[in-house]
Order: C-alpha cells, then structure tokens, then sequence
C-alpha cells in the first residue's frame, strides 16, 4: 500500500544554530582622537571583534561603559554568568559605585568597515561640569579601553529614526548632545528630502555644517548670542517658521524639558500627528543620565 507522500525520507538533520542575539558586549579601545569644534570631541574605537558590529545608521545608539580614574578597563559583572538581563543589571548595581564601569548612552557617528580593521566613531559633547563621561573624553589617548552594548544587526531597536513612506518631509531639532545623531540622519537621508532644520549650540564655532544630499534647510542658535532660556529660544525659532506643506515626519533630542515643550507644541498647535513625532530626552537640566534612568525605572514601576 503506497502512503500519501512515496517520497524518500531525508535523515534527520541537526538544528539550526540560533541567531546572535540582537546586541552584544564588545571590548574597544582608543585608535585616535580628533576635535571636531571646541564641544566637541570625536573618539574612533578599534577592536578586534567589530566585524560583528552592525550599525544601523542614523540615531544608532549604544551603551558605552567607562573606566575610573586609575582603572585600566572597565568592571562589569560577567556577562556569561547572568541568567538573563534582569540578573545581570542587578549585579551590575550591586557593585561599589566607585568600582562599577560607567554607563552612558551614546550615539554610532559612523561604522567603517576596511581592510585592515572596522572602526566605529562616537562624539562627546564637552561642558565645564561636564559629567564622567565628559571627562573621560577631555582626557582619552590611544590604548584606553571600554566595553559596549552594541548591535549585531542593523535593524536593531537601537534606531529610532524611523521615516514613514507616506512622509513628504522631514522635521529635526537637537542641541550638541543629539548633533551627531543628527548630522548622522541628515547624511542618510535620500537625495530631495525636504527637511527643516534647527541646531542649538554652545558657540558659534560650533557650527559645523553636516553632509547631506537632502534639500536641508538649517537654523544654527547659539547661546552665547543669547541670553533666552533655552525651551523659549527653541520654541521661538520653530513657531516663527512657515512649514512646509504636505506630511511631517519629526525628529527631536537633547534636554528633556526643551523636547517635551517642543514636542508639545508640534503636537498641539502644528497638528502633527502623535506617532510621527520621535522625541528622546538625551539629558534633563540639572540631572544626570543615572538621575534619569533613576527616574524612568520608578515611574515604570509605578504603572
């Protein structure tokens, strides 16, 4: 009696191997540093596992963590030990707060993939309090180590400008923390994008224009010209624009209290609708990033 299906039976295979998981740890360490203007600083990172590295371009983010004064690399919890990443941050708080590797988030500027070695850029932006990881860019050299939380496929969640097909143009707001994530989705986006633009920066010879193939139209405010808080000169140079027509699709970062407002102002008086607006708090005024996360993780706990 023939069964439905005569075919030959193929052996049993072995599984497949899983995927990589969708960010991993990677050990870097300093190949150059260049100044880009004088509150900004660019650190290129070489390491030997950066193959597996995937940017995906525009506002990639990753986390970066630092060393202490008088630490050669960074300390962390072992990553091959924790069950999963609950475990692992808790361990990793678990650790003196003198002891434990600095964490920050920070932007990919550019992923570079050559013959001899892959190199990833990341630009830190420079103040006179600046932060741990304000310094320990003011101070870096050749050979010093970190570790990052990085992707290892280019669409990663890592990415959040994300431009809608159904966009006619584009809308971006940063000030010298989001620029280089800024500068990175000017570059990426295609050629003929209508694009209004507004930066805010600490002096003039900050203004360092970014490549881009869209039809950008860029607005430098810098406060040492200005004495306006600054959430009212934002707010000001965005509402004096006449927009153009057609579908917005809207990018805003930097100081939370500045994206908020402005983000409230797209929403509420500009019609933009709510989920074509992407707005990142990189930093609050008189907090720091562990202040903030502090923050979000008790308001997530909370709800």
């Amino acid at each position: 009696m023939t069964t439905p299906d005569a075919t030959p039976q193929s052996s049993p295979q072995s599984p497949s191997p899983s995927p990589p998981p969708p960010f991993r740890f990677f050990d870097l360490e300093v190949d150059r540093i260049r100044r880009i203007s004088p509150s900004l600083v660019r650190v290129t990172f070489t390491g030997p596992e950066l193959d597996a590295f995937a940017s995906g371009g525009r506002d990639q983010s990753l986390s970066l963590f630092l060393p202490h004064p008088g630490q050669s690399a960074p300390v962390l919890p072992d990553a091959t030990a924790a069950t999963d990443e609950a475990s692992w941050i808790a361990a990793y708080y678990q650790l003196p707060d003198d002891v434990r590797a600095v964490m920050r988030s920070y932007t990919v500027r550019e992923q570079r993939r050559g013959p001899a070695a892959t190199e990833i850029d990341i630009d830190f932006a420079l103040h006179p309090d600046g932060g741990p990881a304000c310094r320990w860019a003011e101070r870096a050299a050749p050979g010093d180590r970190v570790r990052v939380l990085g992707p290892t496929d280019e669409d990663n969640t890592g990415v959040r400008f994300r431009l809608p097909e159904s966009a006619d143009w584009v809308l971006i707001w940063a000030d010298e923390t989001a620029l280089p994530a800024a500068s990175a989705i000017l570059e990426w986006l295609p050629a003929g994008t209508r694009a209004r633009v507004w930066f805010e920066v600490a002096e003039a010879a900050d203004r360092v224009e970014p490549l881009t193939r869209a039809e950008a139209h860029i607005t430098w405010l810098v406060r040492a010209e200005s004495g306006e808080p600054r959430t009212e000169r934002a707010l000001a140079a965005v509402r004096a624009d006449k927009l153009p027509d057609g579908t917005p699709y809207s990018w805003i970062a930097g100081e939370a209290g500045t994206v908020k407002a402005l983000r409230r102002h797209l929403v509420n008086e500009r019609g933009f609708d709510r989920k074509a607006v992407t707005f990142i708090g990189y930093w609050r005024q008189g907090l720091s990033e562990d202040g903030l996360r502090e923050e979000a993780a008790a308001t997530a706990s909370a709800e």
